[in-house]
Formats: structure tokens, C-alpha cells, sequence
């Protein structure tokens, strides 16, 4: 006898968990590979570049020393760099080399529940990322805890928002490489329009509108806000900036990859 009934797919928490877990499950599997560069790259960066470059500039950054300028930025571009690499080649071999996700989707979750699986799981990195950084920074005395706390939490959507970019990209290549230019096209550029090494005041006029643009300014602008106590009113915009990239890139990055995940 034919069962009419419709299937009922778990809990949608539960499903959401259950990518998750398996990309956390991969993850740990090599901790100390994995877990150990996150504390040792920005010690190597503030060393090379924060110790030696910061004893030629003398000037405060808005208040801040220059190393305590860097420091702040080098919070968010610790998430947006692993959230990019994890929804860019990451995806991209799950999807078209390793055939990851067509297992998945034999297991009770949608398409959707998968993107959006992959997305909460580049917020935890960038959370994790960005809290390395903030233990580095704290031993060396460069932020004061507790008010650097909520940085790791800001890193955790900066990883969303990045991560929703990385996916909507990620639905257009056809070709790993292609993403060379993704990086060194938008991503690298990022870097150092975005306020993280120097201010974006001391851009020129023309271009200040172009960084205000870009995504990684907002993080950037709260994270240094928190670290250093100095809340304005206009942070709340930067919060909002966040929030509606993430849902609506997330929306076309969800649609489009969708597409290439069933059909």
C-alpha cells in the first residue's frame, strides 16, 4: 500500500546543525594544522610590519598608536580572508571534485539548508579567526580586555558577509583558477582601501565613496569602535550595512548555487 503521507524533514535547527557539525567534524580532524596558523600569522604580520614600520610613524590613528590601529584591522581581515577561501575553493572542491554535497543532499535537508549551513559555518570561523588574533594581540598588550570580547562576535558576521560574496562568486565559476581573480582583483585590493593599514580619511576625496562601499569598512570602522571604547551614533549604520548584505547577497548566492547543487 502506497504512503501518501508527506515526508517530514527534521527540525530545520537540526538540519542547519547537522552541516555544520560535519564541516566541524573535518575541521578538527586536523587541529593543530588547522587551529595553530590563525594565532601565528598575525604575530608574524604585527612583527614584520606593526614592530618595524610603526617605530617610523609616531602620529596617533584616530586615537590609536599605529599598532594598535593595525591590530584592530587585522581582526576583521583575519575573517573576511578565511571566509573567503572557505566559500570559495573550499565550496568549490565539496562541490565539483570531492562530490560532498551530493551525499549530503541524500540526507533529509534541502538545498537551501546547505547554503545556509555553509554560511553559519564561515561565521564560526571568522569568529574563531578573529578570536586568534584577539589572543595575540591581547598577550602583547595591544588590546585590553574586556572591551575587545566583542570583537570575535562582529568577526562572526563579518565571516557570514564574506561568505555569501565568496558563494554568489562561486556560482559563476567554472574553473578553480578563475578565482585568481577574484582574490587579486577585489579581495586584496580590500585590504588596504578599507582602513585597516591606514585611515580611509587620508584617501583621496574621489575615492573615500568607493570605501565606504566596500564591505570590509564597516567591520573594520566597529571592531576599532569597540576595541577602543568610542561609539558614535553612525556605528548602527555599519551594523545595519552588515546585516543587509548578508541577506541580500545571501538571497542571490542562495538562488544561484541552488541551481547548480539540483540541476
Amino acid at each position: 500500500m502506497k504512503d501518501n503521507r508527506p515526508y517530514l524533514y527534521p527540525p530545520l535547527a537540526s538540519r542547519l546543525f547537522s552541516v555544520w557539525f560535519r564541516h566541524m567534524r573535518v575541521y578538527t580532524k586536523n587541529i593543530f594544522s588547522n587551529g595553530l596558523p590563525p594565532f601565528l600569522e598575525p604575530l608574524i604580520f604585527l612583527a614584520g610590519v606593526g614592530l618595524g614600520l610603526g617605530k617610523y610613524i609616531t602620529q596617533s590613528m584616530e586615537g590609536l598608536t599605529y599598532i594598535e590601529f593595525l591590530g584592530t584591522g587585522l581582526l576583521m581581515t583575519a575573517a573576511m580572508f578565511t571566509a573567503s577561501f572557505e566559500c570559495t575553493f573550499g565550496t568549490f572542491i565539496r562541490m565539483e571534485f570531492e562530490k560532498v554535497y551530493d551525499g549530503m543532499l541524500a540526507a533529509p535537508i534541502t538545498a537551501n539548508n546547505l547554503i545556509i549551513g555553509e554560511i553559519i559555518w564561515a561565521g564560526t570561523k571568522g569568529f574563531f579567526f578573529s578570536f586568534a588574533v584577539l589572543c595575540v594581540l591581547t598577550c602583547f598588550g595591544i588590546i585590553s580586555l574586556p572591551r575587545g570580547l566583542l570583537a570575535p562576535f562582529i568577526g562572526f558576521f563579518t565571516g557570514m558577509m564574506f561568505s555569501v560574496m565568496a558563494l554568489l562568486v562561486t556560482s559563476f565559476v567554472r574553473t578553480i583558477n578563475h578565482f585568481n581573480f577574484y582574490f587579486s582583483g577585489f579581495i586584496s585590493p580590500m585590504f588596504f582601501f578599507s582602513g585597516v593599514v591606514f585611515p580611509i580619511s587620508n584617501l583621496p576625496a574621489y575615492v573615500r565613496p568607493f570605501a565606504e562601499i566596500i564591505p570590509l569598512t564597516h567591520s573594520v570602522r566597529l571592531t576599532r569602535a569597540v576595541c577602543a571604547g568610542q561609539y558614535h551614533w553612525y556605528l548602527l549604520l555599519d551594523m545595519l550595512y552588515i546585516i543587509a548584505f548578508i541577506i541580500v547577497v545571501g538571497f542571490f548566492a542562495v538562488k544561484r548555487l541552488k541551481k547548480r547543487l539540483v540541476y
